[in-house]
């Protein structure tokens, strides 16, 4: 997928860094890091097991990822830990679960690429005009293979949840 003219913010062109991931390949690692009774870590190599959602966000201090992280978290809530699922934006890892805690967010972690932004390069999410990652939903399968990419291509929509959904469903 080109998506040097593919993806849109409020209507205007942006340019992301890195490729883009596409459905068959194996998912590129990453390092991302989340706030649990002290900085942590999260990997590629920590969520291979179970099929996982990665919910890429802009930040969830506005309203429509917000939204996102909420509808996500209310229809994985049945799954239980029988799959990953995580939310992944530049927002700082205290802001993130400082959110999540007040919103209840409990079926979704978040994970911030804050530090080098190694996920929004290497899975072309990152913006580079503003320096925040874009929209995108991405499934893996059990062994880190992607079965499903979605770049939403305007940033303030929201994605396609029931094709994310129904895809973490059948890699289940």
């Amino acid at each position: 997928m080109s998506r040097s003219d593919a993806v849109t913010f409020k209507g205007h062109s942006i340019t992301l860094a890195g490729d883009a991931v596409t459905v068959g390949q194996a998912a590129p690692h990453f390092t991302l890091h989340y706030f649990e009774g002290g900085m942590q870590t999260l990997t590629l190599e920590d969520l291979k097991g179970k099929p996982t959602l990665l919910s890429v966000v802009p930040s969830l201090d506005t309203p429509v990822c917000a939204t996102q992280t909420k509808k996500f978290n209310e229809s994985l809530g049945g799954m239980g830990d029988s799959i990953n699922a995580v939310t992944v934006s530049l927002d700082l890892p205290f802001a993130m679960n400082r959110f999540c805690g007040s919103e209840g967010i409990t079926s979704i972690r978040s994970a911030s690429d804050y530090q080098d932004r190694n996920f929004g390069e290497g899975w072309g999410t990152l913006i580079e005009e503003l320096k925040i990652l874009c929209r995108a939903c991405f499934v893996l399968d059990a062994d880190g293979k992607v079965v499903h990419a979605e770049y939403v291509r305007e940033v303030t929509d929201e994605p396609d949840y029931d094709a994310a959904l129904a895809a973490l469903k059948s890699a289940s």
